[in-house]
This record gives C-alpha cells, sequence and structure tokens, in this order.
C-alpha cells in the first residue's frame, strides 16, 4: 500500500470567481466541468499531479441526494454550509485492496465505486473513490481516488490541455496541506499508522501560533496544526471545528492570504 496526494477540495460559492482570483494572484487555474450526477461543478489549479479542486454546487437537489452516501465527499461540501476547506484526497493503484485492509482495521467502508466528468471540451475522464469513516472520528479522513489512466498518461494529457502549465507566478509548488486540530499529536500519530506513512518531526509555527505535526506524503505533506495561542489556527478551530484549512506553496515570494474561507501561504 502506497498514497500519493492527489488534491486539495476548497468549496467555493462560483469556482469561476475562484479562478479569477487565481489569475490575480499568478496561480494558473482551468475550467473543470460538472459532475453531472452530483450536483457539482469545478474548477482546477495543478501543481505538477498535485492539484486544488475549487467545487460549487450547480443543484442542490443532486448534491442533497448524493449526499446520502456514508462519509461521501458530497455531505462534507453540504455540512460545511460556507466556503472553505472540506477534505483531501490520496491517490492508490489498488483500491480494492486499500478498501479491504481498512475494514479489517474496523473501519467503516463505501466503495470503490466508478464516477466521472464531463470536461468543457466534451471529453469524458474516470475515476473510482473510496470513502471510510467511523462515527466520532475528527477531523474527516481522507477519501481515496484511483484514476483510470496512469499517472504519466495523465500527467501528459493534462499537460496537452494546458490544464498543467506555468504559473504566471513563477516556480511554485504544492508543499502541504494544514489540518487546524484538538491534538496536533494524536491526529499525526493516528493518520500516519492508518496511511502507514512516516511522522515528520513537530515544530512551532509563530505566524499562526501553532505547534506543527507532519506525516509524510509524496506530492504534499499534511501538517496536523495545534493551537498554543489565539492566532490564525484558534480561529479557524473555533469557527470551522477541526478541518484542513491552509495550503503551503513553495515559490519565489512570502506572503498569507485569506482565500475564500482558506489560508494560501507562500514562502
Amino acid at each position: 500500500m502506497s498514497f500519493l496526494f492527489d488534491h486539495f477540495v476548497h468549496v467555493v460559492n462560483d469556482p469561476q470567481k475562484a479562478m479569477e482570483r487565481c489569475e490575480e494572484l499568478g496561480i494558473h487555474a482551468v475550467q473543470g466541468g460538472k459532475h453531472e450526477n452530483l450536483g457539482t461543478y469545478n474548477a482546477l489549479s495543478y501543481f505538477g499531479l498535485s492539484y486544488i479542486e475549487f467545487i460549487g454546487v450547480f443543484s442542490e437537489q443532486l448534491a442533497n441526494e448524493a449526499a446520502k452516501v456514508d462519509h461521501g465527499l458530497i455531505k462534507s461540501i453540504l455540512d460545511a454550509k460556507e466556503e472553505g476547506a472540506v477534505r483531501v484526497a490520496l491517490r492508490s493503484t489498488d483500491l480494492q485492496a486499500d478498501a479491504q485492509r481498512f475494514a479489517s482495521l474496523g473501519f467503516e467502508v463505501n466503495g470503490p465505486t466508478d464516477f466521472s466528468r464531463t470536461r468543457p471540451d466534451g471529453s469524458i475522464i474516470k475515476w473510482k473513490l473510496l470513502f471510510i469513516g467511523r462515527e466520532g472520528i475528527s477531523p474527516e479522513l481522507p477519501f481515496f481516488i484511483e484514476w483510470d489512466e496512469s499517472d504519466k498518461w495523465r500527467k501528459k494529457d493534462l499537460e496537452k490541455s494546458n490544464a498543467i502549465a506555468d504559473h504566471p507566478i513563477g516556480d511554485i509548488a504544492l508543499e502541504s496541506i494544514g489540518f487546524a486540530v484538538n491534538n496536533g499529536a494524536e491526529s499525526a500519530a493516528s493518520w500516519s499508522e492508518l496511511l502507514d506513512v512516516e511522522l515528520g518531526t513537530p515544530f512551532i509555527d509563530s505566524e499562526l501560533q501553532a505547534k506543527g505535526y507532519p506525516i509524510r506524503i509524496a506530492g504534499g505533506n499534511l501538517i496536523f496544526y495545534e493551537p498554543t495561542d489565539n492566532g490564525k489556527a484558534a480561529s479557524f478551530l473555533q469557527s470551522k471545528g477541526e478541518k484542513p484549512f491552509m495550503v503551503q506553496f513553495s515559490s519565489g515570494e512570502r506572503k498569507t492570504i485569506d482565500f475564500s474561507g482558506a489560508l494560501y501561504r507562500f514562502e
């Protein structure tokens, strides 16, 4: 079992406006398309094969029906009730085996299930999703994706369609996703064991006024921030609960901005 970071799900009121905000920041973003049966649509910003999904709802009726899936993404989106980050997705090459392992560990397992999306050019892309959970778990666990095509093929196709392209801001990479949590050491240890990945070294983040507990995942580390004072991490934790709240990029400049209910930090 080996997972790669796939994408960060950021709920927005209007994916088109999120694209325009990205352009203002010098971040390349493109229209994604519609999940016709789920009632959602998106815009996407790629950093290699790691990406941010700016997702909105175009049909509450369809979304409410899709939200009946236990531990599913659409339920997380609707439960958020406002703009902001909700979940992360990790990439796998064998969701069937992953499902069996998670079930053996006592988790409720939903999937793998086939999904698809129609691109603006009319082409259809397909993938499988796996959701897992257990009552009382916080923050919500990652969900898992297996694309129909290989990473090599997808990268070439995304470059051809200009979804993967140079960012106007310059050389930039998605470095990590930050979660606001009550107990950073406990959350990091639990996810590290679940995903069979390495724990990083804890550190103090003075800007967030929090202690960070990282776990290492290729394509984007996950960092669990436990507030040490009434700073930015504490503010997100108090207002939104235990959830992802920040994307950190490696880039040529240093700044932190509020982007539709989440923090985007450039370093």
